[in-house]
């Protein structure tokens, strides 16, 4: 049985804290393979400050071309129109893999609310990963995912790792006033955007 990941996002741009869940998900589920999927148009939210696809996609090439076992996939992409989940999921399911979906706590909480969440829960295994230090949300989380596997039968795991406290609207918002990102993007992503002019305006490219 093949342990195959699923890393999905607008990655507009991918940074650092997207590179330490990608890794920390790899080694704590114990992944032969990670897909890392960009976005064509997520359903959940609009894209600010848009970039096109192609530039997302190559972003994401540059960004995980060091970290073995990690394949960066343009099946949203190519599918056009807004992503869902569960079509992805139905398009790498098999007989002979085992899925694992990495979810930051704000997805984690609303998976019910997905587009045919019974069906996302019978094709895979979420996993959420803390990107903040917000002890608020504990007890929420407790309680979602005792819903969760009560009314889908499936536990809810949580990769264990110190939070990257990191967002892609902080990062363009540095860029458009011109304050340095060093330190926050991988080198050859932050070339690539200086390179392209990307995020310096509010007009996509």
């Amino acid at each position: 049985m093949t342990r195959i990941g699923i890393y999905g996002g607008t990655f507009s741009p991918p940074h650092n804290g997207h590179l330490a869940a990608a890794k920390a998900f790899m080694e704590q589920m114990w992944l032969d393979l990670l897909y890392v999927i960009p976005t064509a148009l997520p359903p959940h939210k609009e894209m600010e400050c848009p970039v096109s696809a192609a530039h997302r996609l190559e972003m994401c090439r540059l960004a995980f071309s060091g970290v073995d076992g990690v394949y960066v996939s343009d099946m949203e992409i190519r599918r056009g129109g807004r992503s869902y989940t569960v079509d992805t999921l139905r398009e790498l399911s098999g007989d002979d893999r085992r899925l694992f979906l990495l979810c930051g706590t704000d997805m984690m909480l609303t998976l019910d609310e997905w587009r045919a969440p019974e069906e996302i829960f019978r094709l895979c295994y979420p996993v959420y990963i803390r990107r903040d230090r917000d002890a608020s949300l504990d007890a929420q989380i407790v309680r979602k995912i005792a819903e969760y596997q009560a009314k889908y039968g499936k536990v809810v795991r949580r990769i264990v790792a110190e939070p990257v406290v990191l967002s892609s609207s902080e990062i363009r918002d540095a860029i458009r006033a011109g304050r340095p990102v060093s330190g926050k993007l991988p080198p050859a992503v932050e070339r690539y955007i200086s390179d392209n002019h990307l995020y310096v305006s509010n007009i996509g490219r």
